[in-house]
């Protein structure tokens, strides 16, 4: 039974020199395994990726925005990504159970879904130049990062966020 209770080593794979979301694996706090950007739910996804437990400040200030807009915008869903260094098999388990009794909140509980992998890997894959700050991807199916930003949420973020989200809507409608 606690075997089940350990989530994996997260999986990275890296398949280009230029900037993208690699693919990535990891297990959201139901303990559902994911591996995006194959699973991403949306064409558009607002990825949240903190990397330090004081960050998780900056996210819940993104929260209820983007909650307005996966109920408003058909095809956006957001993620909560923590990336956390590879750590032993317990360690992880602790974290995520940590982490998942302080989250009562069951959409919350299936879309933070935790990446234990080499930081650094990721971080150059993906454009982002270190851990100080919370960082915020907007990201579709391909992996393909169209926006992103850092910090906690502000008026003229969410709206270079609905403008990058616009231009993809509209600059995929052009293309069929």
């Amino acid at each position: 039974m606690a075997w089940n209770l350990i989530p994996a080593k997260s999986r990275l794979i890296v398949k280009s020199e230029t900037i993208h979301f690699p693919t990535v694996s990891g297990f959201n706090l139901d303990r559902q395994e994911f591996e995006f950007p194959r699973d991403f739910a949306a064409e558009l996804n607002v990825l949240f990726v903190p990397f330090l437990q004081r960050q998780q400040l900056d996210v819940n200030t993104w929260v209820p925005f983007v909650q307005e807009l996966e109920r408003t915008l058909p095809g956006v869903v957001y993620y909560e990504l923590p990336t956390i260094w590879e750590m032993a098999a317990l360690q992880r388990m602790f974290l995520n159970e940590g982490m998942r009794a302080g989250i009562p909140d069951q959409k919350s509980r299936e879309r933070t879904v935790t990446l234990y992998l080499n930081k650094a890997d990721f971080q150059r894959a993906t454009g982002i130049d270190g851990d100080s700050q919370m960082h915020v991807l907007l990201v579709n199916r391909q992996g393909d990062i169209l926006w992103r930003t850092v910090g906690s949420f502000t008026e003229d973020k969410g709206s270079q966020l609905l403008a990058a989200i616009d231009a993809a809507v509209w600059g995929s409608e052009k293309s069929n």
